[in-house]
């Protein structure tokens, strides 16, 4: 327990640092004039692209042109999730047409630690991204840290080719050594080590560019931005997302996962009227593919996804807050179909409130119903006897203290079916 606290502050100081050293390196002293000739007008200063914000419901803030950020600041975005604990927190800076990143996602309840570095660069056809990560998760944690765990290590190449604003394809290729460690209760731990995931994968996106939650499906899944909700700034009045992948896991060289996976994800934005609207969502996903794993590796007590050639962080899964918010089963499958419906209806809109000390801008009220079910066969689809509904009310909301300003999204769910209680989730979001 003690090593594991230990080594928070090290990744929080080691991302920061790869974070500003590119930037400062790349800093130059301007070369002055002759004598006698006009100095040269100045370069334009970049501007530091963000990742899509909430919209506190869509409303208030769409088309709304956020002010210039100078080029020599340092942008942090961070996210809070209750009452899982999750901290997600970004520092980027953009240096000529090369952006670069350090994020951090650390759960103190569960111990799980993720730390990225990001290169990205802007070119004329082409953003190529490469991205190196380490990450450590906990089944459970106890005094001595002897549960389960899974550590990846790993690195990544990204490139995306924009054919017009509403259409562009992704290319990703990644290599992730994994180490794990399980055992059954009484008995020594079984120590799997030097197994490689090593996959490609080939993504096309319809719609509106830069929706985090569907381009996380053709891009860095595990580095993804998670949202309670389905609307982002950009996702604006009558727009539509269609994002499709396929990811082929190679057995070969290094390779210990041979699987070919197929999923898609579509979001739809009904107008009910001007200040009222409705979002639906579909997702779905399966393995056309897939190979059994070789049984010298099995954990003592498998779980049944463990059983087939795929890393258990691959398969899909539908509980949570990105998906069926009210369910708390984990069941882990390799296929899953389901679809959420968020109805939004203003409280106030564009206003100032001051409330704790606070200037409450934007408050939407939302109905929430979801509807899926996940398996580890086709007959998933077919059988409704195995689907979960569930349904919900909550809210989203921005304020501002001082420079920032601040996105609190809300909602208690239940499923419908199962003896599973209330669930309660709660997201911050800071924008400066």
């Amino acid at each position: 327990m003690t090593s594991r606290h230990r080594a928070v502050p090290a990744y929080s100081l080691l991302v920061c640092l790869l974070a500003v050293a590119p930037a400062r390196a790349q800093e130059q002293v301007p070369a002055q004039p002759p004598a006698g000739s006009q100095p040269p007008a100045p370069a334009p200063v970049p501007q530091t692209p963000t990742a899509p914000e909430p919209s506190s419901g869509g409303g208030g803030t769409e088309g709304v042109e956020l002010p210039p950020r100078p080029a020599d600041q340092f942008l942090p975005r961070l996210d809070f999730y209750f009452p899982e604990g999750e901290l997600d927190l970004r520092v980027n800076r953009l240096i000529n047409k090369t952006f670069f990143e350090g994020q951090l996602k650390y759960n103190f309840v569960n111990g799980d630690i993720t730390a990225f570095l990001r290169y990205r660069y802007y070119g004329l056809r082409r953003t190529t991204q490469l991205t190196v990560f380490d990450s450590i998760s906990f089944d459970a944690i106890n005094q001595d840290v002897t549960e389960d765990f899974d550590r990846v290590r790993g690195t990544l190449l990204l490139m995306e080719w924009p054919h017009s604003y509403s259409s562009r394809t992704f290319f990703l290729t990644e290599l992730d050594r994994i180490s794990s460690n399980r055992g059954a209760h009484g008995s020594n731990f079984l120590v799997r080590r030097d197994q490689s995931n090593t996959f490609v994968r080939l993504g096309y996106q319809l719609g509106t560019p830069d929706e985090g939650r569907s381009s996380a499906i053709a891009g860095e899944t595990r580095a993804r931005t998670e949202r309670l909700f389905s609307a982002f700034r950009e996702f604006g009045p009558g727009e539509a997302t269609l994002t499709a992948a396929l990811t082929y896991g190679f057995p070969y060289g290094i390779g210990d996962f041979d699987y070919l996976k197929f999923e898609f994800e579509a979001l739809k934005r009904f107008d009910i009227s001007q200040r009222t609207f409705l979002i639906g969502r579909l997702r779905g996903g399966t393995f056309p593919y897939l190979a059994k794993a070789d049984p010298a590796k099995l954990p003592p007590e498998p779980d049944p996804i463990d059983f087939y050639a795929v890393p258990r962080s691959d398969a899909f899964n539908i509980d949570g807050r990105e998906n069926l918010k009210g369910v708390r089963d984990r069941t882990r499958g390799t296929d899953e179909l389901f679809t959420t419906w968020e109805y939004f209806f203003p409280w106030f809109l564009d206003t100032d409130h001051p409330f704790l000390r606070l200037n409450w801008e934007n408050w939407y009220w939302i109905l929430y119903a979801g509807y899926g079910t996940i398996g580890l066969n086709h007959k998933i689809y077919t059988d409704f006897s195995s689907y979960y509904p569930d349904a919900g009310i909550g809210f989203e909301s921005s304020f501002r203290l001082r420079k920032y300003r601040f996105f609190l999204s809300g909602i208690v769910a239940q499923a419908l079916k199962g003896s599973g209680g209330l669930e309660a989730r709660i997201s911050v979001k800071s924008y400066r």
